[in-house]
């Protein structure tokens, strides 16, 4: 069974929003809510870099630990879902996401707290695939008509892509070897310092000559 994951290539994204804007329309997401987002870091900096984020559908996923309701659950492809009739809106997921996932939907001028939102990986929710109740709820659901996200079906320089974790790891590590680089894509030169070019090579003694 696959495990289905996201993952973006900081090297491709060129901060188009292409990804938010196909969620918001697939999905009609609720005023106020963005299951996905761009990031930009040193924005304006030479080597900004900027990454598309969602939730990462996360095999030990904090929100479903926190929650007191237990209203997520997870699929048999790893996909980390929510159910709205089950969820009280207490909040304690958004707190506990690293990535800022689980969102409330905002409505009027005080933005009215409801139920949380967040991204399904285009999967649905617990109703009947394909329903009206699901589209209502959650936003169609494509993963059950063979189809992949819409986020990273819409990314014009493949910088986000989403399906079978394997599958994304063997691209993402073809894609750093094409590259030329090493250690220092996985943060290693930051963490440990880069090695040291051109060390002298220390002197051999010689053996002292026979009389």
């Amino acid at each position: 069974m696959a495990r289905m994951k996201f993952i973006c290539d900081a090297e491709r994204c060129i901060e188009c929003n292409s990804c938010v804007t196909a969620c918001k329309a697939e999905h009609d997401v609720p005023w106020g809510v963005n299951r996905r987002r761009v990031v930009t870091l040193n924005d304006g900096v030479p080597g900004e870099k900027s990454i598309s984020v969602a939730c990462m559908h996360c095999s030990d996923a904090p929100c479903m630990a926190v929650c007191p309701v237990d209203c997520f659950y997870r699929t048999d492809e790893g996909v980390v879902l929510h159910d709205k009739d089950v969820c009280i809106g207490c909040g304690y997921c958004s707190y506990a996401c690293p990535f800022g996932a689980p969102q409330f939907p905002t409505n009027g001028t005080f933005g009215l707290r409801g139920k949380m939102d967040k991204c399904t990986f285009c999967a649905g929710g617990p109703e009947a695939n394909g329903s009206d109740a699901e589209y209502e709820k959650y936003g169609r659901n494509r993963l059950s008509e063979g189809k992949l996200p819409a986020c990273a079906e819409m990314c014009s320089t493949k910088a986000l892509l989403g399906g079978d974790g394997d599958v994304l790891a063997d691209i993402f590590r073809t894609r750093v070897l094409n590259r030329g680089k090493g250690s220092e894509v996985w943060g290693w030169g930051t963490a440990y310092g880069k090695p040291t070019q051109g060390m002298p090579a220390q002197p051999v003694p010689k053996e002292p000559k026979k009389s």
